[in-house]
């Protein structure tokens, strides 16, 4: 049986002998949207959650405020700010009064290009001048706005608390800690301080134990104290409303939610579920999964999180990913030397910090993982991780390592949308 995976812009293939597929784990498949620009528009029209169109208090010559997920992050940004600037034109408030802020967290900017891409040529070119990346680290550029209950101090990238309007983009997706991308991550994490972020995600480890808490978990926002805090400090700023995007396999938008920043978050959470998760009623001793478009590691973990979850304890991941940028920032790096999980988690009690909780899961799966990608051998090494010349050697390798324990046919997945899939096994 021949295997196809994508790879950048391009696919790799091998031939799977000696082994049994059970299945292809990927996203549901569902219809785009016929109309992206009259599916946006009706959800301005009717938002979740308000009385009333979205933009029905804007008010003319307001300055907006409109923030966007940063190029490491899939949204179709390029369909919905297009239809804001329309909707804001139209209300009286002109395209100098209007600003994008990068939601970058603490990733980069994107670079001009990758910015042109996020928001198409044309609103690229209206809005020079005025589009701005989020750092979480300069203190020039952020404003306390208070405290949540469980102790997070909230700090907020200034622009976005000086406009008069705030529109917060995103897409939908699986997280594996904050319950679902989009909604509140748009605000926090993305355009709050580091220090911000690290007391949020320093709720991943139990309060009392040296484990991960059991609460902080993939798809939960209810009873998660990551997500219910994020929701809490996000709602400390002054969002006017969200528009967020669910996307399909194909990155076409096949469902658009607006409103209010729970409510309608929410809403597009329960559909995402239902396209993102693949019920599983066995684990695999391979899972060969496919991440194409994450520029390095630290995105990649994604793919590598959802492949764990449906692998056996003993069994083996096949990780392709170009990761052209290689592993990714610097700090990441510097947990993964700590080198093991005890490490890692004493020196988060001491200083938590957000590469450090991914180090964490990280460690717990590259050890069982051989990639096929462009990172360098020191780079695998540091992820305790193989890497092989190919897909086809990375199989055949796999294939023989599980038969030598015994195994004569070893089972497989194949996941080809690994950042999005979820498996979910049903007992």
């Amino acid at each position: 049986m021949k295997i196809e995976l994508p790879y950048g812009d391009t696919t790799v293939d091998a031939n799977l002998e000696n082994a049994r597929l059970l299945d292809t784990l990927d996203i549901q498949p569902v219809a785009a949207v016929a109309s992206p620009k009259e599916a946006i528009e009706a959800a301005l029209r009717d938002p979740i959650g308000l009385d009333g169109p979205a933009l029905a208090s804007f008010n003319p010559g307001e300055s907006v405020v409109i923030v966007v997920s940063d190029s490491f992050r899939q949204t179709r940004a390029d369909q919905m700010v297009p239809v804001l600037l329309e909707e804001l034109n139209a209300v009286g408030i002109p395209d100098e009064n209007i600003s994008i802020l990068y939601s970058t967290g603490t990733h980069r900017g994107p670079t001009e290009d990758e910015s042109r891409g996020l928001l198409g040529d044309e609103s690229f070119a209206r809005l020079q001048g005025r589009l701005f990346s989020h750092d979480a680290w300069n203190e020039d550029e952020l404003v306390s706005i208070g405290t949540t209950q469980r102790g997070t101090p909230v700090e907020i990238n200034r622009r976005l608390q000086e406009a008069d309007r705030v529109i917060a983009t995103g897409a939908i997706v699986y997280h594996y800690f904050g319950g679902f991308g989009g909604g509140r991550k748009s605000i926090v994490p993305g355009v709050a301080s580091g220090k911000t972020i690290a007391a949020n995600h320093s709720m991943n480890l139990h309060p009392t134990n040296d484990t991960l808490d059991p609460n902080v978990r993939i798809g939960a926002l209810a009873g998660n104290p990551v997500a219910e805090d994020l929701l809490e400090a996000s709602l400390l700023t002054q969002i006017d409303f969200i528009l967020n995007t669910v996307l399909n396999r194909d990155g076409q938008i096949a469902r658009v939610f607006a409103g209010d920043m729970k409510k309608a978050h929410e809403a597009g959470c329960a559909f995402a579920a239902e396209i993102f998760t693949a019920p599983i009623s066995e684990q695999a001793d391979i899972v060969v999964a496919a991440s194409a478009g994450t520029k390095n590691f630290l995105q990649t973990h994604k793919s590598l999180f959802n492949a764990y979850q449906a692998v056996k304890p003993e069994g083996r991941i096949i990780l392709v990913a170009p990761c052209a940028e290689g592993i990714g920032a610097n700090q990441f790096q510097q947990w993964l030397r700590l080198g093991d999980r005890s490490s890692i988690i004493a020196a988060l009690r001491k200083d938590s910090e957000i590469n450090g909780q991914t180090a964490l899961s990280t460690i717990e799966k590259s050890p069982i993982t051989t990639f096929v990608t462009e990172m360098d051998e020191e780079a695998i090494a540091l992820l305790q991780a193989e890497k092989a010349s190919s897909l086809q050697a990375a199989l055949d390798d796999t294939v023989k390592l599980i038969q030598s324990r015994g195994i004569e046919t070893p089972t497989v997945y194949t996941m080809p949308s690994a950042a999005y899939t979820v498996p979910r096994l049903d007992t």
